[in-house]
């Protein structure tokens, strides 16, 4: 069984415990809170708010309570705004806040990608086109297993990628770019192998 991360007793504008926030890149500083919406049932959920358009800007925010290898993470998520982006994402074995694998969804571009992050250097090594809407929750699962990913979004396997940059544990997370005002709900993972 997952284990699920609820927002639904934390304090609007306060970050949930356990969660750490970080920037890969630059820009200004980044603003993860949690937000009320009606549009989920528990009417909380965590947002990274802050509106920087600085182009190599990646806000973080790390997950400090769950640490492995091999993890399928999951999590819903809402593009609210973003002129330049409209990015989600999920990160997995982050050993700091410039060393990671990061699949993220984007609605401006209508794609999914997956990326691993040496020494704060995003590359891109699998991806594909997929309809990511604006202002509508979506799903968007990683599950990371030896030198094997599988990508999910809106539950369908959307492709599979292979890569051995970083092969050690690490902390999870969730994840933008520049100006995107991102909602995150259903934070939930399963450590396959610690």
């Amino acid at each position: 069984m997952p284990t699920v991360v609820s927002f639904a007793e934390i304090a609007p504008g306060s970050l949930p415990p356990g969660f750490a926030p970080g920037l890969t890149g630059g820009g200004g500083p980044v603003a993860w809170q949690i937000v009320a919406d009606d549009s989920v049932p528990s009417r909380r959920v965590l947002a990274q708010t802050s509106a920087d358009r600085t182009d190599t800007r990646f806000p973080i925010c790390i997950y400090e309570r769950a640490s492995a290898r091999d993890i399928d993470v999951a999590v819903w998520f809402k593009p609210v705004s973003g002129r330049f982006d409209q990015a989600a994402g999920i990160i997995v074995r982050v050993t700091d806040a410039n060393n990671y694998y990061v699949v993220r969804a984007n609605a401006l571009e209508d794609n999914v990608r997956l990326y691993h992050v040496i020494r704060g250097r995003r590359s891109e090594f699998a991806g594909a086109d997929a309809k990511v809407r604006s202002g509508a929750w979506q799903t968007l699962r990683l599950r990371a297993e030896g030198n094997r990913f599988q990508v999910h979004f809106k539950d369908k396997l959307l492709f599979e990628a292979s890569d051995s940059r970083l092969s050690g544990p690490g902390r999870i997370g969730l994840w933008t770019k520049a100006d995107s005002v991102t909602h995150f709900d259903q934070f939930s993972y399963v450590i396959l192998r610690a």
